[in-house]
């Protein structure tokens, strides 16, 4: 089998469909590292994310033949990768998933340098960002942590543009009234 690069998402589909089943290995390396990424941002911790996005790969091997356009693989391995999120977190008592905490775990946990200057308003984003429900967290990762497009995290969702942007919205609009709350009763 040649590089991950070299199949298309259908390609790799038809393939694992057909028999193939180290062609899936191929659809996992794809978007193994952006959805661990995800993962770890919505569950706040390494090990449940792997284990969500172990479940997720599995669950979408098993029901492959259910992915009823191969050429959005990604989109819908996405949709199971949540779910398996959503799961994780409230079969572990979570009432809401969270962000991770600090960028010195997520440094750790995924291998990116982000600059560690300010951990007391780090912090306090992150006590923000808690509070918010897990749709406008969901949302607010996408469009301002993972940086995608409205139209991305449609496709991504299979929510509608507006509706995503609403979502947003709120998520920005909450986080601004929490941190001027902060700020008001620390001053």
């Amino acid at each position: 089998m040649g590089t991950p690069g070299e199949l298309t998402d259908a390609d790799a589909v038809a393939a694992v469909l057909a028999g193939d089943v180290d062609a899936y290995a191929t659809l996992v390396e794809r978007y193994r590292d952006a959805y661990m990424r995800f993962a770890v941002r919505m569950l706040g911790d390494r090990e449940d994310a792997d284990d969500a996005l172990q479940s997720a790969f599995v669950r979408g091997f098993r029901s492959l033949a259910k992915c009823q356009d191969p050429s959005r693989f990604g989109a819908w391995l996405y949709q199971i990768a949540i779910n398996e999120c959503r799961t994780l977190g409230t079969r572990r008592g979570r009432r809401e998933l969270r962000l991770v905490r600090g960028d010195a775990a997520l440094e750790h946990t995924i291998g990116e340098e982000k600059p560690t200057d300010d951990v007391a308003l780090r912090e306090e984003i992150q006590r923000a960002l808690d509070q918010l429900d897990g749709d406008q967290r969901e949302a607010f990762v996408l469009k301002h942590v993972e940086e995608l497009s409205y139209e991305e995290m449609a496709d991504l969702t299979g929510l509608g543009v507006s509706a995503l942007k609403m979502r947003v919205k709120r998520a920005c609009e909450r986080l601004r009234s929490l941190l001027e709350e902060v700020h008001h009763d620390g001053a």
